[in-house]
């Protein structure tokens, strides 16, 4: 299979891409960046693209399954409209050219709460997403809603702290359902689910994400 990757820089997407390159039933492991990352391997192809101008790369968008891990916060972004822009726009633009060029798969990561009826912009946007790329038909569609992930050597506070009370709460029996999945996690949960689910949509939370990794 050829895999074409989103967000390969971000923290799932680097893990994700490790999986991939390491995986024999993918032989070709094209990834779409604005920076390319610190990476050789003789399956890897790395495009430098500009989002704002598909025109120049939208021909390049070739394979089997389309993989999203793309994303930015708030406080890198700089405004809502700019989060929008990556998370939403980015996002559904390259999905809608993926499926124009018969790429029939397409695994997405969304977040726990999305819900386009939501009140909360974060999760609202995540939501519309989620419907936009229902409505391209795809012949394989996974969206993976995890809870709070755990990056390796995060430096987020709000992240440590969460996942201190989280893991706290988890022992007493609380809100196992919220049990923090680390990216590593997440990444091997998409790979595998890849290669296992048959066409149809599908949507993972937290414990089918563990459950995956316990098969």
């Amino acid at each position: 299979m050829k895999a074409l990757l989103l967000g390969a820089t971000g923290a799932t997407g680097k893990d994700l891409l490790e999986f991939l390159l390491q995986d024999p039933d993918f032989e070709e492991v094209s990834i779409f960046v604005r920076r390319a990352p610190e990476i050789t391997h003789e399956k890897l192809r790395i495009h430098m693209i500009d989002f704002e101008k598909p025109e120049e790369w939208s021909t390049l968008v070739q394979g089997d399954i389309l993989f999203s891990c793309l994303g930015t916060t708030l406080k890198i972004a700089g405004s809502k409209e700019a989060q929008w822009k990556v998370d939403y726009e980015y996002q559904y633009q390259f999905a809608k050219i993926a499926k124009e060029n018969t790429v029939n798969s397409f695994i997405l990561v969304s977040a726990a709460n999305a819900s386009s009826r939501s009140s909360i912009f974060y999760s609202k946007m995540k939501g519309q997403l989620e419907d936009a790329v229902r409505a391209l038909h795809f012949l394989k569609l996974i969206i993976f809603n995890p809870p709070l992930l755990l990056r390796a050597e995060t430096d987020r506070k709000m992240e440590i702290y969460g996942a201190k009370v989280l893991g706290f709460l988890n022992k007493l029996g609380i809100f196992r359902s919220q049990t923090p999945v680390s990216t590593k996690q997440l990444a091997k949960a998409m790979t595998v689910s890849s290669k296992k689910q048959g066409n149809g949509e599908y949507s993972f939370k937290g414990e089918d994400i563990r459950a995956i990794l316990a098969q």
